[in-house]
């Protein structure tokens, strides 16, 4: 009997206002370094990217301000909540990235830490450029003219 493939993957924190804030240019999946107890706490569903963000040190990518709770069976062996963690990305990729940053003035926003199939904890690294005020307007009055259009189509069948 064959079995189909699930290639669902469970979120374990999203940066819901990175949309809002950022034009998403191109996104990609990372694979992070973690602690035991890290992903402990990513699997119970606690974390937070409000702040986080992506930055190149030493010459590899590292998410950084990322907040991952002390896990409360871990004891002894807990990490620190706020501690830089390193992103795992090809060679060429972190060069690519690292000179958009440079050359273009984009920033590299984490959007969602998720887990994959295969239980492995992966980041979504947006190449985002920041939004000014009016754009957010204009991105704000498509959604409602968007959500107008449904609401008419429904009522007239």
């Amino acid at each position: 009997m064959i079995q189909a493939v699930r290639h669902t993957h469970r979120v374990a924190t999203e940066n819901r206002r990175a949309r809002h804030d950022y034009f998403i240019d191109e996104t990609f999946e990372v694979g992070m370094v973690l602690i035991g107890s890290e992903v402990k706490s990513l699997r119970a569903g606690k974390g937070s990217l409000g702040d986080a963000y992506a930055r190149e040190k030493g010459g590899e990518i590292w998410l950084f301000n990322s907040y991952i709770p002390e896990y409360s069976a871990a004891g002894q062996f807990n990490h620190e909540p706020r501690r830089p963690r390193k992103l795992l990305l090809r060679r060429r990729e972190i060069r690519r990235l690292i000179g958009a940053v440079k050359r273009e003035g984009v920033t590299l926003v984490p959007l969602k830490i998720y887990f994959n199939v295969r239980g492995i904890a992966k980041v979504d690294l947006g190449l985002a450029r920041g939004k000014r005020k009016y754009d957010k307007r204009e991105t704000e009055k498509a959604r409602d003219w968007v959500r107008q259009k449904a609401r008419v189509m429904r009522e007239t069948g």
